[in-house]
């Protein structure tokens, strides 16, 4: 699956060939290629993706950092098990707690180059409007984590980053076995984001993306 234009030049860009490794990985567990709970060969990726062991073992500590990946003794790696209702809850009460701070922050010190750069990922977002399907899913899973982890990273704090790592990534394979789809309704929370800090609105920005992450919880329950 190809990683959409507006993803490359912010956090996913493929620079060297563990970052390649990584994405290819990524991509095939947010398709859902890799179930949650399912094996991971090290040997199987190496021959698929042509490279040798290592840079596959790095991408895979990647994800494991990240929670993505899990590594059992005498066993190997597998794809972390689908959240409990319980855990996603949590998961979003932590995400109340730091993402609207971070979307306060950036109305006041992001670039317009970078504003230039998330609105671009709205609009590839906008194209995946409607679709259904894993594959279409998981392209809208990658923009989407593109545009909020842009946003932690414009709020130039390093600790509020490493705390949202992998966030994003679980709700959207959360998602993937409850109603993978794109509505209309994400799309205007995320435009209605973009207006508040492009209008330099530290609490209409904060408001946003509180509001976004409290109805993308609500989605969830109704699913």
């Amino acid at each position: 699956m190809a990683i959409p234009n507006a993803v490359a030049g912010l956090l996913r860009r493929p620079a060297r060939l563990g970052d390649e490794v990584y994405s290819a990985i990524f991509a095939r567990i947010m398709s859902g290629e890799i179930e949650p709970g399912g094996r991971i060969g090290v040997d199987a990726l190496a021959r698929q993706l042509g490279v040798s062991q290592t840079p596959i073992r790095e991408a895979l500590g990647r994800l494991e950092a990240e929670g993505l990946v899990v590594k059992t003794h005498l066993v190997g790696y597998s794809v972390a098990p689908q959240l409990s209702a319980r855990q996603l809850a949590e998961l979003y009460e932590m995400r109340l707690l730091i993402e609207p701070f971070a979307a306060r922050k950036c109305a006041e010190v992001m670039p317009e180059p970078v504003i230039v750069q998330i609105e671009a990922l709205c609009a590839d977002m906008a194209g995946l409007a409607y679709a259904e399907g894993l594959d279409a899913y998981a392209q809208f899973g990658q923009l989407d984590m593109a545009f909020h982890d842009q946003i932690a990273v414009s709020a130039g704090n390093e600790l509020l980053l490493q705390a949202l790592a992998g966030l994003h990534a679980h709700v959207h394979l959360f998602r993937l076995v409850r109603e993978p789809r794109v509505t209309r309704t994400v799309l205007d929370e995320h435009e209605a984001l973009v207006a508040a800090i492009k209008a330099r609105d530290p609490a209409g920005a904060e408001q946003a993306m509180r509001r976004h992450i409290e109805r993308s919880h609500a989605r969830f329950a109704a699913a």
